[in-house]
């Protein structure tokens, strides 16, 4: 009955959710106290399809020069990609919901929290949702960059559709460890050591004791320490510290590479360790120089070494308008002549990329380190389309229109041409989210050929990010890298997305714990265990990276020190930051921990097991109604606090408070868990429709109080009848009828009809 009730609702979630029908766009008409508005564009056709005007201009007028792609040629290629694609695209959405619908009358059919896995695996292998592993399969992908194929380091995701903030990502490969330790709570307030306004000298006495720690443990000399040094000089190619009435070196003496000159003094000492490098800056006439015995002004630390510039999860892009800001950002990295304009002290500075930097070896030849990271860009999922392009009157799926535009801007990137690169191997680094087993990964695959194909590349020229964040993905690994050998060159994990899709695919399975125990259930080790297993098992290191998720904390950096070694700890040579300053902090565990080791002892361990996987999380207690509440409360005070931002401003990605004030960087992954959980808890009766609203405007108060400081905000209580609000009632109220769970069917309507009544 269940199932019978839910198919109509599911069905119109699949045609809105999956086609994101753009409601508002329809001519005026009434429906209920819903006034349609006219939102319709000018579009120019090329054959079949009718483009936005807007976005052919883009592509024509400041994407295809400068790549000898014609304009025509280009609409022409990305028409017959589109005719021929669009089937399987569509094939493959219909048998995720097919498969989605045999696990819950598989469920229907076995109730209790029990599972009898050998019964429970054979039922997900006759039904093609468990496939035969490869892992006799081996990566073979070329020409990666050692940003990502053999330097491990920390990665930044950032949303491209903020040229300041994907400005501020590209340039964060080094960063001033001074600001990093002085500016967070690392370092202590306490003796009278607060930030302030100003300098405070007590505290920066305090950071110069954990820096000269810091490179006493990464880069030991060979007697005395850094705390002692009074000058660094170079004589007869090696690096001299004079420390007390004496001189030393470092005890390793290759980690000196390079340093410069100002006056014929030694300005600033390059150390390397672990493929990372540390810069001592000099400089005795400095505020904060001369006040160090040896002059140091500033250590600057190599951080992030690459990062994601997300057309996905961290943005609010619904519709042509918001594509052509993430396109046109793009292009600009890959020209090298991105720019911003920031307010800074009364004053316009204008923001551009980091130049190179260029030392002396100790040999005397030169030595040019790039100055900034080699960026991925992440592309849409399968399930969403766009009515920027339309094909015979129809949407087409976003992630072709992605993958063919932003490939194009990239060919800037691989042109020989003077000025800043990104890629130094000719690759171009496309990140694939939410992709369900190896047949989408073999679309992805596919898609990419025929890009390279359309613009004229070299085959395998697009290397592909596999994003391990959906449960047949992760019970399927080996056969989907497999689909990708030649290109992959990412995998990673991911909490929040993964336990959305865990949550929906077993909807009917029972109520699952409260998400704090989730995480301790066997499934999560076992999910994070498998992606570096097989990583490794494929040969993956050394030619990709394995990737580990994000510390969602900005402001908690001593907690992020203390735990997030555990990443590179467990054979990820990189992990999520989310942002510069974290990224230069969490770049010392990759000098603490030689990933490379640790992933040859790793790949000595057995390898984790499917079974453990495949254990759902379910509750096998009766709650209490304090843990309810508590639960709930958790949970929809994180939706409502993410969605005002996303439907009422366009933020997709920003600090958020969370119920207890803590900032949190958050993504459209938060709705997806949050709504999941409260929807299958409605489901099994743990909850009910009349708590879960007075916890609505319960906690829509709250968020309102803790946006109360920004002018743009628009409160949601008393009257609770706002987009926003709506919004979120609609992701849980309509958690179960969603397909595979996800949000943004949900948000980009909500999100245009916002647009569309503020014009």
């Amino acid at each position: 009955q269940s199932s019978a009730r839910s198919e109509r609702p599911r069905a119109m979630l699949r045609t809105i959710g999956r086609l994101a029908v753009p409601i508002a766009r329809r001519a005026p008409q009434r429906c209920g106290n819903l006034t349609f508005l006219r939102m319709l564009s000018a579009t120019v056709d090329f054959g079949n399809l009718k483009v936005d005007a807007k976005l052919a201009a883009l592509v024509k007028d400041e994407i295809a020069p400068g790549t000898k792609i014609d304009e025509a040629a280009f609409w022409a290629s990305f028409e017959k990609l589109v005719a021929d694609l669009a089937p399987t695209n569509a094939a493959l959405m219909k048998k995720r919901d097919d498969i989605q619908k045999q696990i819950d009358d598989w469920h229907h059919a076995h109730k209790g929290p029990k599972v009898d896995m050998v019964e429970y695996k054979a039922f997900l292998t006759s039904i093609g949702y468990l496939v035969p592993p490869e892992l006799d399969a081996t990566i073979t992908t070329a020409n990666v960059d050692p940003e990502i194929a053999s330097v491990p380091g920390p990665q930044l995701v950032c949303p491209i559709d903020n040229a300041r903030f994907i400005l501020n990502a590209a340039n964060a490969r080094w960063g001033s460890l001074l600001d990093a330790l002085y500016g967070t709570d690392v370092i202590s307030k306490e003796g009278g050591a607060e930030p302030g306004k100003g300098y405070n000298p007590v505290r920066g006495a305090k950071v110069f004791e954990e820096l000269h720690k810091l490179l006493d443990e990464i880069f030991p000399l060979s007697g005395g320490s850094y705390a002692s040094a009074t000058s660094f000089t170079v004589k007869n190619n090696k690096l001299v510290v004079a420390v007390g009435t004496g001189e030393t070196g470092l005890r390793d003496r290759s980690q000196f590479v390079g340093y410069t000159e100002a006056g014929g003094e030694v300005s600033s000492v390059l150390l390397k360790n672990n493929g990372l490098h540390f810069d001592i800056l000099i400089d005795r006439t400095h505020a904060i120089g001369k006040g160090h015995k040896a002059g140091v002004k500033d250590v600057v630390a190599e951080s992030a070494l690459s990062a994601i510039a997300d057309c996905e999860d961290s943005v609010a892009a619904v519709d042509a308008e918001d594509k052509i800001t993430c396109y046109r950002n793009w292009a600009g990295l890959m020209k090298g002549n991105l720019s911003a304009s920031m307010n800074k002290g009364g004053s316009t500075v204008v923001r551009g990329l980091n130049p190179d930097r260029v030392y002396k070896t100790p040999l005397g030849s030169s030595l040019t380190l790039p100055g900034r990271v080699v960026l991925l860009v992440r592309n849409v999922g399968f399930h969403i389309n766009t009515d920027a392009v339309l094909h015979n009157g129809k949407q087409i799926p976003e992630h072709f229109l992605d993958a063919m535009v932003t490939t194009l801007a990239s060919m800037h990137d691989l042109a020989d041409r003077p000025g800043l690169k990104n890629s130094r191997t000719g690759s171009i680094y496309i990140v694939k989210p939410k992709m369900h087993g190896p047949e989408e990964v073999a679309l992805a695959s596919t898609l990419f050929a025929r890009v390279e194909e359309a613009l004229f590349l070299p085959k395998n020229t697009i290397k592909m990010g596999i994003m391990d964040e959906e449960r047949r993905t992760s019970c399927n690994l080996s056969a989907c890298m497999a689909q990708a050998k030649e290109r992959v060159a990412f995998i990673n994990t991911g909490f929040l997305d993964r336990t959305g899709d865990e949550i929906h695919t077993s909807f009917e399975a029972g109520p699952f714990l409260p998400k704090a125990e989730i995480k301790q259930q066997p499934w999560i080790q076992a999910y994070e265990d498998n992606n570096v297993d097989t990583g490794i098992k494929l040969k993956l290191p050394g030619r990709g990276q394995i990737g580990k998720g994000m510390w969602a904390a900005p402001d908690n950096m001593k907690q992020m020190l203390k735990e997030k070694i555990g990443h590179p700890m467990a054979g990820a040579n990189t992990a999520w930051t989310p942002s510069p300053t974290a990224a230069t902090l969490h770049a010392l565990h990759y000098h603490r921990c030689d990933v490379f080791a640790r992933q040859a002892e790793i790949a000595k361990r057995p390898m984790a097991k499917v079974e453990d996987i495949l254990t759902i999380p379910l509750l096998t207690r009766k709650l209490n109604e304090e843990e309810v509440q508590k639960e709930l409360d958790n949970n929809i005070q994180g939706l409502l606090g993410y969605v005002v931002r996303w439907v009422g401003q366009g933020v997709g990605c920003s600090k958020v408070p969370d119920i207890h004030d803590v900032q949190l960087m958050e993504d459209r992954a938060t709705l997806r868990i949050s709504s999941q959980h409260v929807a299958n808890w409605l489901r099994h009766g743990i909850t009910n429709k009349e708590q879960v609203m007075d916890t609505m405007r319960k906690m829509a108060a709250v968020v309102d109080n803790q946006n109360a400081s920004d002018p743009n905000y628009v409160p949601m209580a008393p009257s609770f009848d706002g987009i926003e609000f709506k919004a979120a009632c609609d992701m849980i109220f309509m958690g179960k009828e969603t397909p595979n769970g996800l949000t943004e069917a949900t948000l980009i309507r909500r999100r245009r009809e916002h647009k569309a009544a503020h014009k």
